[in-house]
């Protein structure tokens, strides 16, 4: 492809690698999709920082988004809040920032101090995709650190919930200790414990009581340190009067250390420390592997991330941004284009057209005219409006509709497979060792019948079983991690395969908000076609590329003049002595013709040429989806907060016994989802929305759907992105078979049990057989059940 100039350029920008039909942005023989992408380019060429296109190809994020406004960086109470450290001279502060994907954006943004000389060091940490930067306040703003980051295209997502710090994080430091710990003892343990088992030569007898006492003192630690959770967890078990999985293994670890301690002060015997130590360093392994959660990704967002941090609040003197914990009733405060809405408010003054689709469901933009309430979560789609504040913020709508009592979020208790069998394997654990013990004692032997007894608590242990649930689901949620299908835990796996009816919402979860079909209707011949495409051109809104993309390929282009364009209403321009407006109904002078989706008119001189209408398309795949879920044998409901009226085409989609709602609240939505629950369904929720925050707790599993991970999605258990949503029978598929893998690796290790036990019920078990038996059964279960995971994934084809 060629310019004007009839340079040879690229057809994706050379930045960020986005397709682009036509570029009008060449720069060092470059092409880039927008003036942004170019500035960025420009800015790190000028400080000889070019090298970032060099680690990885296209590393960029587009720069076609606009520029937020960040006049509310500057408020002192506001800055006090968001930073780490400050004091005269230096601030410290950590930055999210969604764009960090590669080695190109570590190198970049740790080379900050290159294209500001108030920046002093930054720091990266991938996985988290946050930057911790220590600037000098003095040189450097914080709102024009944000400023630089933003030119760079790396902006920091800051929320009101940032503000308020209330991130609930697992902190798994003691848990590494406890494995350090284990794992050190374990390691000394097994090494003198080699001659035990090999057979000591006479010097080395002389040293066996030492070594025993050794032992001893590894025992000791891992026993009253690395090993306590299982007992406190064993004892709050017993105390509520139930039996799980940490029962036995409390049990078995207590009975290995009263026995070897016993053997080893009565110098009777070698004792199984080293067992008790490799015993305790893998379950715990298997319990850090079972933690496993994403950094970047936060399951338990409220509205406070919804809204912004501050608002422009009007004075006489002027605009002032003010926090939003400051705002008042009676405020006079402008919402800008494509701003939320953060409280109720009286409109005072222009146009408003506010998108509600996220707090009700609703796909239309809403019309309001002056003096009507505008409750807060709408987003504000035209001109700049003014508005009077008449509720605060936390008696608003949209707050009250989160801390609603039936939406509070309910501590979902998962039934897994292994709390299922623990409570007869305890009791049949016991059975056997207390029969074992019975049966010497009946034979005048009392010494075999204490080595029976503690020998197949020993050999019985459940440590397999604790770790084929864990490693299991583990490397299953990386395989979902891969597909852009993010689980909360990996008891939620297990939750999704008991699922049997799906509830899905449809503004934003079955439709894409990214995607939509275009209509129009009126005439247009080949000249006109050539004035749309010249003028629509001019213009990075999405409408207008959609336009372009509906018009194609334009033989001859017109040069545009007097071009202008206004934010929420649509453009104008000149060619020659025609004048072209294209935008909305009162931008072009005409009465709307039609009030359903968004409506795009074009007017040449004093005529109207006709209108486009654009509606979100349904997901790529949604009727296979459909289809594949129907022959699996699911329940499926569509539950919407939008009217009905593309109730048509989805009766062809759906199974005939679907019940298709619209109109529903988010009191319906969550009532719907409780008598099915009644009905004795294991239902999941697919949303996006606010009004699915209830609907997504209730359900037995809830999955957002969001085409950006990094916005806002209701606290839920799993995050789907967009992007997959096409492979979400093979999702639920695969939770199955990692079920099914779970409960082989069960019949696996019961066969260890039994060959063990054929022993220990004769009170013949040596250390060496403990010694050998319990970590191959372990080395077997973790490898049998990574492999076996990944040959269901492969099947899945999700590999």
């Amino acid at each position: 492809m060629a310019n004007q100039e009839g340079i040879k350029v690229e057809s994706t920008c050379y930045h960020c690698g986005d397709h682009m039909e036509e570029s009008s942005y060449v720069l060092h023989q470059h092409s880039f999709c927008c003036l942004g992408c170019q500035t960025v380019y420009q800015i790190l060429n000028d400080n000889n920082l070019t090298s970032y296109y060099k680690y990885n190809t296209h590393p960029g994020k587009s720069q076609r988004l606009q520029k937020e406004d960040l006049s509310y960086l500057d408020e002192p109470k506001i800055i006090e809040k968001l930073v780490d450290y400050q004091d005269d001279e230096k601030i410290i502060i950590t930055f999210y920032i969604p764009a960090i994907h590669c080695s190109s954006c570590i190198w970049l943004l740790e080379n900050l101090y290159k294209l500001h000389d108030g920046v002093k060091s930054s720091q990266v940490d991938f996985m988290k995709k946050l930057v911790s930067i220590t600037f000098n306040k003095n040189e450097l703003s914080l709102r024009a650190l944000v400023s630089l980051l933003h030119q760079i295209g790396y902006d920091p997502k800051i929320t009101l919930q940032d503000v308020v710090k209330e991130s609930k994080k697992i902190n798994q430091g003691k848990l590494i200790a406890k494995i350090t710990v284990a794992g050190f003892c374990f390691g000394n343990s097994m090494m003198i414990s080699f001659p035990e088992y090999f057979g000591m030569a006479e010097f080395e007898k002389q040293y066996a009581t030492l070594f025993g006492y050794m032992n001893l003192a590894f025992g000791i630690p891992v026993l009253f340190y690395s090993a306590s959770d299982y007992f406190k967890s064993a004892y709050l078990s017993l105390k509520q009067k139930r039996l799980n999985l940490d029962v036995p293994l409390a049990l078995g670890i207590f009975v290995l250390f009263f026995r070897s301690s016993f053997e080893i002060l009565s110098q009777t015997g070698a004792g199984f420390m080293d067992t008790l130590c490799s015993l305790v360093f893998f379950i715990l392994i298997g319990k850090w592997v079972q933690q496993k959660t994403y950094y970047h990704i936060s399951f338990e967002r409220d509205y406070r991330s919804y809204f912004p941090v501050a608002v422009t609040v009007l004075e006489d003197k002027g605009e002032r941004a003010t926090q939003l914990s400051d705002l008042q009733i009676g405020d006079r405060i402008l919402v800008r284009n494509n701003e939320i809405i953060p409280a109720d408010a009286i409109l005072l003054k222009g146009n408003a057209s506010v998108d509600f689709s996220f707090v009700t469901g609703e796909s239309k933009p809403v019309e309001k005219v002056l003096g009507e309430v505008l409750y807060a979560g709408g987003r504000q789609m035209g001109e700049a409006i003014e508005l009077e504040v008449v509720k605060a913020v936390s008696q608003s709508y949209l707050t009250k509709l989160w801390n609603n009592e039936s939406f509070k979020d309910y501590n979902k208790q998962f039934d897994t497979f292994v709390g299922y069998i623990s409570k007869y394997f305890t009791i049949g654990l016991l059975l056997i060792a207390v029969s074992a013990g019975l049966f010497w004692i009946v034979g005048a032997d009392s010494n075999r019948a204490w080595a029976a007894f503690t020998a197949v608590l020993i050999i019985a242990c459940p440590c397999a079983l604790a770790l084929s649930s864990p490693f299991t689901l583990s490397a299953a949620l990386s395989i979902f991690d891969k597909n852009k299908f993010y689980i909360k835990n990996t008891a939620a796996i297990e939750q999704m395969a008991a699922i049997d009816t799906l509830i899905f919402d449809k503004t934003g979860t079955i439709s894409s908000p990214n995607a939509s079909t275009i209509y129009f209707e009126g005439n247009l011949d080949a000249f006109d076609k050539c004035l749309l495409s010249a003028i629509c051109r001019n213009s990075s809104h999405p409408l207008s590329r959609e336009i372009l993309k509906w018009i194609g390929e334009i033989d001859q282009q017109l040069l545009i003049t007097d071009y202008q364009e206004f934010i929420g209403q649509g453009q104008m321009g000149k060619y020659q002595d025609f004048e072209l407006f294209v935008g909305s109904a009162s931008f072009v002078g005409t009465e709307s013709a039609i009030t359903d989706g968004s409506v795009v008119y074009f007017r040449i001189n004093q005529k109207i040429k006709g209108y486009f209408t654009f509606e979100q398309s349904w997901r790529l795949g949604l009727a296979q989806v459909i289809n594949d879920f129907k022959a699996d044998n699911y329940q499926m409901h569509l539950i919407s907060g939008d009217n009905d009226r593309r109730a048509d085409s989805l009766k062809l989609i759906f199974p005939n016994n679907s019940h298709l709602l619209f109109n529903q609240t988010p009191s319906d939505k969550l009532e719907r989802i409780t008598w099915w629950q009644r009905e004795g369904k294991k239902v999941c929720m697919f949303g996006d929305g606010l009004n699915d925050a209830g609907a997504l707790r209730m359900a037995d599993l809830g999955v957002a759907v969001s085409d950006d991970i990094n916005n806002f999605s209701p606290g839920c258990d799993a995050i789907l992105d967009g992007e997959s949503f096409e492979k979400l029978p093979r999702f639920f598929q695969f939770s199955k078979d990692a079920l099914k893998v779970i409960k082989i690796s069960f019949v696996i290790s019961i066969l260890y049990n039994i060959i063990g036990l054929s022993f220990a019920v004769q009170g013949t078990m040596s250390p060496l057989f403990a010694a050998i038996l319990m970590p191959i059964s372990t080395v077997t279960i973790i490898s049998f059940t990574s492999l076996m995971t990944r040959y269901y994934a492969h099947r899945r084809k999700l590999i």
